[in-house]
């Protein structure tokens, strides 16, 4: 540890290599005395993974360590904070820049590096390295990471689409690398998926105060679950649109479980939270990028619990339920938010509205209801 207190560290991340990198090169230049540590999941296949360390000069050591359970971001993470205290402990660094691979998503380490810091480093921000000109590419590359070579482990199911959505949007600064190719869509389609975003331009030489600001955890957490997700607002620029639909009736399940694939596949990023007429407890979670889809159970609406407990929930949940509050539904309601270029708004709201019950469904009950429907299998898998 330094004597001025912990030392700093940073994450860079993103899909955007190139991007990544000269974010990274920037900071070492930056910040004299700064150090990066990067992990090559490439090999990871293989067996190993390949650790390289550098600093503004160029590469100072590497080492390799075994793969963990099968997962090259398992032994990441193994590896991880001995090599920061390691740092730490010389004294000697003022700033440690973790580099992710392509596909590592932000959230995991950062919650790792937070959690096992204490008084030797600590985390002081997150930052996703993006080119404009492949932000759209990359939302809407429906391929699994392993067929485009980018998969962490055996097991790793993700896609790009909706990895690299999740890196932009965790991040709370965006280093853009602008090129020739980057044009005003471009940075219109980047200020809407990430309204909420510091973006700062990769040369401006305001990357190394960025990289101290400070980071919040748990914040963080919060600002990812669907239920108090700050989502981005309506907007229509440059060819490039977001629509914000919100209701309070609930969906017909069948009738929007046959809807999904046009949904899904109306803009390139679309994300929030839903319920279901025969699911009234669950919170479901709605993402989807490059034509691929992902329902999740987020557990109850506030709603639905008693209230004693309501003061075991965190106060960001509370505080979101409570703004969001309907005399006769509670916080439960549609919130959903679709943004693309060339987006249909008219058909999208149609295909939306139609999904929902209608007054005679709803005076009629539960009994009206068909039973089962598709999401019974996405939402209650049978292993």
């Amino acid at each position: 540890m330094s004597a001025e207190g912990p030392m700093p560290v940073v994450i860079v991340g993103g899909l955007h290599a190139d991007a990544r990198r000269e974010a990274v090169e920037r900071l070492l230049r930056e910040v004299p005395g700064s150090v990066a540590l990067h992990h090559d999941l490439s090999a990871g296949t293989a067996g190993t993974v390949r650790r390289i360390v550098r600093d503004a000069t160029g590469e100072t050591a590497w080492g390799e360590t075994p793969l963990v359970n099968d997962c090259a971001c398992c032994a990441l993470r193994e590896d991880l904070v001995p090599e920061l205290e390691r740092l730490a402990d010389g004294g000697l660094t003022r700033l440690a820049v973790v580099e992710l691979w392509d596909s590592v998503e932000p959230r995991g380490m950062a919650e790792v590096i937070a959690a096992h810091g204490g008084g030797a480093f600590r985390l002081t921000n997150v930052l996703t390295a993006v080119d404009p000109a492949l932000v759209l590419p990359a939302l809407s590359n429906g391929d699994d990471l392993a067929e485009a070579g980018l998969a962490a482990a055996r097991a790793d199911r993700r896609t790009v689409g909706d990895t690299f959505a999740r890196q932009l949007e965790y991040a709370p600064v965006l280093a853009v690398a602008e090129g020739p190719a980057t044009g005003l869509d471009d940075l219109a389609l980047l200020r809407q998926l990430h309204p909420l975003a510091r973006q700062i331009p990769v040369g401006s030489g305001q990357l190394g105060a960025a990289a101290v600001a400070g980071f919040d955890v748990a914040a963080a957490a919060a600002a990812q679950h669907p239920a108090c997700a700050r989502l981005p607002h309506d907007c229509d620029e440059e060819g490039i649109s977001t629509l914000v639909w919100q209701r309070r009736r609930p969906f017909h399940a069948g009738r929007l479980f046959a809807a999904l694939e046009d949904l899904c596949c109306a803009a390139a990023r679309s994300r929030g939270r839903f319920w279901l007429a025969d699911r009234p407890d669950s919170l479901l979670a709605w993402e989807a990028a490059g034509g691929a889809l992902c329902v999740e159970n987020a557990g109850p609406w506030m709603a639905a619990l008693p209230d004693a407990a309501w003061e075991l929930m965190p106060a960001e949940r509370r505080t979101a339920a409570a703004l969001d509050w309907h005399p006769e539904h509670g916080d439960r309601g549609q919130h959903l938010v679709f943004t693309s270029p060339g987006l249909d708004r008219a058909g999208l709201l149609s295909l939306l509205d139609s999904c929902l019950l209608t007054d005679d469904e709803l005076a009629s009950g539960p009994a009206a209801w068909p039973r089962p429907t598709g999401f019974d299998q996405l939402l209650d898998p049978v292993f």
